[in-house]
């Protein structure tokens, strides 16, 4: 079975601009794989969010919580994701497929942590093999992760 990389960065806060610079660059908006990424797009993004967008997502929200993840086809990696935390922070996501169990991927992980802290001006990245994305700052500290870059600052 062929495993992946998730590779993760914290954005301390859900930013309109930053969430529709991830789906441009990273998704595959003409087949998300994802039927809710519409009720996203009107309720963080746009702003003009419906009643129905909110049932919609609703269905998303993991176990008594807040948080949610979208996964999303992307033209470039096996998925991109975007994680709606409970403290109303996002974090995005990348996997990529590591079918050998390969080193240079691992070292692929890390460049990306890298590029994508730059790209979003994130304080911290954390990477894993087959990790689920984290739904709030305690997730964030995880024993699941392989990899970890940079620290959440306390007041974000």
């Amino acid at each position: 079975m062929a495993l992946c990389w998730d590779i993760y960065v914290w954005i301390p806060q859900l930013s309109p601009e930053i969430l529709r610079a991830f789906l441009d660059r990273y998704v595959d908006t003409d087949d998300p794989g994802e039927a809710r990424l519409s009720a996203f797009l009107r309720s963080y993004v746009t702003g003009t969010a419906t009643d129905a967008d909110a049932a919609a997502l609703a269905d998303l929200r993991w176990s008594g919580r807040d948080a949610f993840t979208l996964y999303l086809r992307s033209p470039d990696y096996a998925w991109a994701m975007i994680t709606c935390t409970d403290d109303g922070a996002a974090v995005l996501g990348l996997s990529i497929d590591d079918p050998h169990n390969s080193p240079s991927t691992r070292q692929e992980a890390q460049e990306l942590i890298h590029r994508l802290r730059g790209e979003f001006s994130a304080p911290a990245g954390i990477a894993g093999v087959e990790m689920p994305p984290p739904g709030s700052r305690e997730e964030w500290q995880g024993d699941q992760v392989q990899l970890r870059v940079g620290t959440l600052d306390e007041s974000r």
